[in-house]
């Protein structure tokens, strides 16, 4: 009797199941009609419709098979720094095709100080875009509207000049987006670690590109003008937070660039737009004269071996400047041991990307 009155229960509970099942789906029903429910599935809508396009187009973007390079055309930069920034962060340089070697060289310097997940290539033509983002995706954005001439440029020229007289709108654009920013030219080479060397909270930290040798110790001051009234700082190396006084040295650097433009007779070119901006901002800002023994200019390091000896193993990063030309500079680099791509091009995230 026991056992069948088990059967009888067992054959009943399954229309008492569903008779459960009806009553509480009913109740659910009118849980989600009421006004709380409602409120809830109209959040859900709005959060999916803002965030649903942007999964496609990373989706897209980062797929192998995502479709054409075209797609790296809608690539934005504030897309790219959220992909590559880190702590806020952001290494950039701006490239044209014929630089790729020297972007080769620069990324395996910097990956043997673990910071290459954080560089983004401003690339200023398509054909460095899709390279780029072909080996390593994500890791390359254009900021339109792209240079007419993608050549290599020679220092002093026109086309140099329209170069790079974009770089403060291209950091000015990403301190408005919250991120702080190194910049470096491609002709350099890390050889060691230049984060620890930022200390405290200035605006902006750069490099003095004179030759005269300072001691150890001197001081992180903007230095006095030299003889044509303003400072000798380099443009190629410089670190900036996402802060007013860093914005108000980038608008007036672009403002300095439209006042003394190019011209046939006066051949000039980004660097002395930013001394001035520099110097008509120094009371408003605050400026950090970067180490010499650790960031020396090219005329330092390459021409004053004396020097060179008595820093050895202080150096932090190597420019290859005061020196114009292509190949002479390639020459440069492989004569002092800082051409890299021939034995570490393994190491960088481009492989042994070609021009």
């Amino acid at each position: 009797m026991a056992l069948l009155h088990q059967r009888q229960q067992q054959q009943h509970s399954p229309r008492h199941s569903m008779s459960k099942s009806s009553s509480l789906l009913n109740t659910h029903h009118r849980s989600i009609l009421n006004p709380t429910g409602l409120m809830v599935l109209l959040s859900l809508v709005v959060v999916l419709g803002i965030f649903s396009p942007w999964i496609g187009v990373r989706t897209s973007l980062f797929s192998s098979n995502g479709g054409s390079q075209l797609r790296w055309r809608d690539y934005t930069l504030a897309q790219a720094l959220e992909t590559v920034a880190r702590n806020g962060t952001v290494i950039v340089c701006a490239v044209s095709q014929p630089y790729l070697p020297f972007l080769n060289n620069w990324l395996i310097s910097i990956s043997k100080q673990k910071h290459q997940d954080k560089v983004l290539v401003i690339a200023e033509d398509y054909a460095t875009l899709y390279k780029v983002n072909k080996r390593w995706p994500g890791h390359a954005v254009l900021i339109p509207p792209a240079p007419d001439l993608q050549t290599s440029h020679r220092f002093g020229s026109q086309g140099f000049f329209n170069f790079t007289s974009r770089r403060p709108r291209h950091l000015l654009q990403i301190l408005d987006l919250g991120y702080g920013v190194m910049y470096n030219d491609v002709d350099m080479v890390w050889l060691g670690d230049p984060f620890p060397f930022l200390k405290g909270n200035y605006d902006v930290y750069f490099t003095d590109d004179m030759t005269a040798v300072k001691p150890l110790n001197h001081s992180n001051r903007l230095p006095p003008p030299g003889k044509k009234g303003r400072t000798y700082i380099c443009s190629c190396m410089i670190f900036l937070r996402p802060t007013f006084g860093a914005k108000l040295v980038l608008k007036k650097w672009i403002e300095e660039l439209e006042i003394q433009p190019w011209s046939r007779t006066k051949k000039t070119n980004d660097q002395p737009a930013f001394n001035w901006a520099l110097n008509k901002t120094a009371d408003q800002v605050n400026l950090y004269l970067l180490p010499q023994y650790a960031f020396p200019s090219g005329g330092l390091y390459f021409k004053n071996e004396t020097w060179r000896k008595e820093t050895e193993g202080k150096h932090v990063i190597i420019h290859n400047n005061y020196i114009t030309g292509f190949d002479k500079k390639i020459k440069r680099f492989h004569d002092y041991g800082l051409w890299l791509v021939d034995e570490y091009s393994q190491e960088s995230p481009l492989s042994d990307i070609k021009r």
